[in-house]
């Protein structure tokens, strides 16, 4: 009990020391600069970011970079993340209907990137083809345009390869940038049309101020925004305990009430965020659905949510949470069941296994270990455990020809791109770095996954009930094969202090949605 005690104060007394390093960094940022602000009074908005990231280009699929420039760059349309509505942002208006197969959007009237040059046609067309290009992960949400091209300077015209019912859902993705604009330049300081712009990007710290040429309908309504990137959960807590910061993101569930009692809101939204098991499916015995299978139905879920998680998670029936409009639970029964886990083995023609778990270093990832390290050894397969960070993991790890990995636990949540099920399954499931390298599939079992990009593929031209089946479908298929499968949807707790904002909406997916919001 001593140790532990000590073991705490010093936890705690060096997430106090990195808030207070925040608090110092946030000064010398001063009231902004350059441009013309939002209120002229210095108001800034102080927020703790849960991730961290060197790459802040248009084509990141990072956690902090995306939320960040959410408030920077701009679509075609944007993407409402508190309830996945979408409205124009670089467009003037919806897509105006030539055929079934091609649309035409106007670009809304004097639209200006934030270095005062003109947004034009050639700008979107532009980065429709950074987003395609051969090795983009964006690439899979666009399979169904045929291609775009600039009628005149202010009119895109998108042709697309068959009817698909959620165009501007996708093109809400599609975030511009100069058309001339140096790639690398963009990643360490991207230029967009949105209300803010950047004037500081580090991992360390995030600058943005009123972009002076915006004349979209979501101005600025702060002079100053400030991200303050914590990873780690005591540092975030300790600025918004001693003020530092005005929102929290990803409150860690243990806290909520203890920040609830100092005067913060704390809310927990149902997400799409995940812990996510996944199988070198090129590797013995993980070759065999019945053993994923197995492995999946040997954890049990909901004490894991009650004990590692505070609560704050359910279990995944699906591989889309039941929120989802066109959930389905599938036939294939994953539910736990450790009788049910012990003969998926046997029948495999399984014994004796030893497997190394392979997990991201996230602390509610590491927290979980334990158990489903006891789960698994309560049907004879013996566990060892490493923990890495996330790029390392995937870097050195996954990501490599023909992977010697056994089994990996991580976190994942697509739904910063929309709650659309073909934008949740394709993330994980489309011809991408995943199935070609990660899992596997693809060259595992090639005929199963091309069976799934042709569910996909249907699906997208379908709408109500006839979607909702189709969409079912994938969900089975995606449960029976188990390559990659969900363990629980995480709640995303965020906090703010009322005291000190106004307009904030939380989101249930990472990242932190400021259009709108502003200081008292």
């Amino acid at each position: 009990m001593r140790s532990e005690s000590m073991r705490m104060r010093k936890h705690f007394a060096t997430g106090a020391a990195l808030a207070a390093a925040a608090a110092m960094a946030l000064t010398a940022c001063g009231g902004g600069g350059g441009g013309t602000t939002a209120s002229g009074t210095g108001t800034e908005l102080n927020v703790a970011a849960a991730y961290t990231s060197d790459d802040f280009g248009p084509l990141t699929t990072g956690a902090l970079p995306m939320g960040t420039n959410w408030q920077v760059l701009e679509g075609l349309y944007r993407l409402d993340r508190t309830d996945y509505s979408v409205s124009p942002a670089l467009a003037a208006g919806d897509p105006v209907k030539v055929s079934d197969t091609e649309y035409e959007i106007a670009l809304r009237d004097g639209a200006k990137f934030s270095d005062g040059t003109d947004v034009t046609a050639e700008d979107v067309v532009a980065a429709f083809g950074k987003a395609t290009a051969e090795g983009s992960i964006f690439a899979q949400f666009f399979t169904f345009i045929d291609s775009m091209e600039a009628k005149d300077t202010t009119t895109v015209t998108v042709h697309l390869k068959h009817p698909f019912a959620s165009l501007k859902e996708r093109l809400a993705i599609l975030m511009v940038t100069p058309a001339s604009a140096d790639a690398a330049a963009m990643k360490s300081n991207p230029i967009g049309s949105g209300p803010y712009k950047y004037t500081e990007v580090g991992e360390q710290k995030v600058v943005a101020v009123p972009n002076e040429h915006y004349n979209g309908n979501a101005p600025a309504t702060v002079d100053t925004i400030n991200w303050l990137p914590l990873k780690d959960d005591t540092p975030r807590l300790s600025a918004a305990y001693d003020g530092t910061v005005d929102i929290v993101e990803s409150v860690p569930a243990s806290a909520k009430e203890d920040l609830t009692s100092k005067g913060w809101k704390v809310d927990a939204k149902p997400g799409y965020g995940n812990a996510f098991m996944m199988f070198n499916t090129q590797k013995a015995p993980f070759d065999k659905p019945e053993v994923r299978r197995a492995f999946l139905r040997a954890i049990n879920r909901q004490s894991l949510i009650d004990t590692a998680l505070d609560g704050q998670a359910v279990p995944a029936t699906s591989f889309l949470p039941e929120a989802n409009p066109f959930y389905k639970k599938p036939s294939t029964d994953l539910s736990y069941d450790k009788d049910a886990a012990t003969k998926l083995l046997s029948d495999a023609g399984v014994s004796g296994l030893t497997i190394n778990l392979t997990t991201t270093d996230h602390p509610w990832i590491v927290a979980m270990v334990p158990q489903i390290k006891a789960d698994l050894e309560a049907i004879g397969v013996t566990v060892t455990h490493e923990a890495s960070a996330s790029n390392a993991m995937y870097s050195n790890i996954t990501d490599v020809d023909n992977p010697t990995y056994d089994v990996v636990i991580a976190p994942g949540d697509p739904s910063v791109f929309g709650n659309d099920p073909g934008i949740i399954i394709s993330w994980w499931n489309g011809d991408n770095v995943w199935s070609k390298k990660r899992d596997g599939w693809q060259v595992s079992d090639p005929d199963s996954f091309n069976q799934l990009q042709g569910i996909i593929d249907e699906a997208g031209q379908l709408e109500g009930d006839a979607a909702k089946a189709k969409w079912g479908e994938a969900q089975d298929l995606l449960a029976e094969k188990t390559v990659l499968f969900p363990l629980v949807f995480r709640n995303v707790l965020t906090g703010s202090n009322p005291e000190k904002v106004d307009g904030f909406e939380p989101i249930a997916c990472t990242g932190l949605q400021l259009i709108g919001v502003s200081v008292k």
